[in-house]
């Protein structure tokens, strides 16, 4: 042991070593204003790259956050005549791309910066959809004071229905199973 090490080590579950220093370093980085840093520009050259690879026909445009977003998040769009091939079956290539995109430019000891991608607005008109049924399925819930369980969802679609339902009155939703199978029930409360 170090004894001029001024903090404690400790070990997380993956057996690294952290001391009070490092910690430390790490809170005032993510309490640091936010500096542009260039993963924007790897994010989107990730993705151009990959729709290439893949043969589509699509142009990849690297969007202005709105005042309301974080700062350092990375919104990308895709646009053309292949883009409704990288939506894929209820989203789940478009779900791919973005993760994958995430696991390029969030490298430890950096900020973390999160990639949101979308094709064609399918990502509003999917929140708008789930947000419009969990709002119908409270009301039922509410109605016939029967839990709803709802289908596996993402975890991004899990979200959607958990705050479209967060002020809703007389319900509470619940995230329940492991996984893939991860599905969100709406449970009714008594008054």
């Amino acid at each position: 042991m170090d004894n001029g090490a001024p903090g404690k080590t400790s070990v997380n579950a993956e057996g690294t070593r952290h001391d009070d220093d490092e910690r430390d370093e790490r809170a005032a980085e993510a309490k640091a204003p936010f500096e542009e840093d260039g993963r924007a520009d790897q994010a989107l050259d990730f993705v151009i790259d990959t729709l290439a690879a893949m043969g589509m026909d699509c142009t990849v445009d690297l969007l202005e956050n709105e005042p309301e977003d974080p700062p350092e998040e990375i919104r990308l769009e895709i646009e053309g005549r292949d883009a409704g091939r990288i939506i894929g079956k209820k989203g789940q290539t478009l779900a791919a791309l973005q993760f994958l995109a995430n696991r390029v430019i969030n490298r430890p000891g950096k900020q973390r910066r999160h990639v949101i991608i979308d094709a064609e607005g399918y990502r509003a008109r999917r929140e708008e959809t789930l947000t419009s049924m969990a709002r119908r399925l409270g009301k039922q819930a509410v109605e016939e004071g029967k839990i709803i369980t709802f289908e596996p969802m993402n975890p991004q679609d899990r979200r959607v229905v958990h705050l479209a339902l967060a002020k809703f009155p007389g319900v509470v939703t619940k995230s329940d199973g492991e996984g893939d199978a991860r599905r969100v029930q709406i449970i009714p409360v008594r008054r």
